[in-house]
């Protein structure tokens, strides 16, 4: 009886253990499971990390991008403002120089008229009928305005400006001539006393000016319209005795022979 019970003992010891072998087994395959779900799970933690980080990341790229690119925006805007400034101002002072050289250019005008006009201000000498003397500018304008409305036919007008003019220039080297055409002038009026007035006032101040004899014939004209015939004589015979090398001496020859 104990050599069939030990065999069976063994085998069901040995059954036994196999069992005890195959529970270890599996419960090793469930240990190893677990730990590998851990680990997918870290995994997938990890990645989940890294993924959120990364996209925080982009985010943060994306913004710093946007900073960038709004930071190159208002840099390009104070660019092209200041081009605009310095355009601007480029323009003002192109406009600067163009005025400075306007400016310039008038102060030569001011400067040159103001010289002219100096020069035109200052005395002169003049020649007149043979004589020289100096004369103010405005003084000879005047002389020069008379003779020319004279020469125009305009003898009433000439008479009041030779007369204004011997008034304003008493002492003007002008007056002998201004006092002869003063004279022409009134006997053009028919204004024959005053005229032989002028003519006189002319040959007392200036016996030898070079018109003496033409004003010596005019009075004895004047003397000759007043029907003064033995003044007129009298006043010939004198032209022929003071200026007898002059044409007005030739001139009362001619007379005295048609009034005798």
């Amino acid at each position: 009886m104990r050599s069939l019970y030990k065999p069976r003992a063994i085998l069901a010891a040995s059954l036994f253990a196999l069992s005890l072998g195959a529970a270890g087994g599996a419960q090793a395959a469930l240990f190893e499971d677990d730990e590998a779900r851990r680990a997918i799970l870290d995994l997938r933690q990890r990645m989940d990390a890294q993924r959120l980080a990364s996209e925080r990341d982009a985010e943060a790229q994306r913004a710093e991008l946007a900073q960038l690119r709004r930071s190159l925006l208002d840099l390009q805007t104070q660019i092209e403002t200041l081009r605009g400034e310095v355009a601007r101002m480029t323009g003002q002072n192109e406009q600067l120089l163009k005025d400075t050289a306007e400016l310039q250019r008038r102060q030569r005008d001011i400067a040159t008229g103001m010289d002219e006009r100096l020069r035109k201000m200052e005395p002169a000498k003049v020649s007149v009928d043979g004589r020289e003397f100096i004369a103010d500018p405005l003084e000879a304008r005047d002389f020069e305005t008379a003779l020319g409305t004279f020469r125009k036919g305009e003898f009433p007008a000439a008479q009041t400006q030779f007369g204004d003019f011997i008034k304003r220039y008493p002492q003007s080297g002008f007056r002998p001539t201004a006092l002869f055409w003063l004279g022409n002038a009134q006997y053009a009026n028919r204004d024959y006393r005053g005229a032989i007035t002028n003519f006189r006032a002319l040959l007392q101040s200036a016996p030898e000016h070079s018109r003496a004899p033409e004003a010596v014939l005019s009075i004895a004209n004047c003397q000759i319209e007043l029907k003064d015939t033995a003044g007129a004589r009298k006043t010939l015979d004198e032209l022929v005795k003071t200026y007898p090398q002059s044409e007005a001496a030739g001139a009362a020859k001619e007379r005295l022979a048609r009034l005798r």
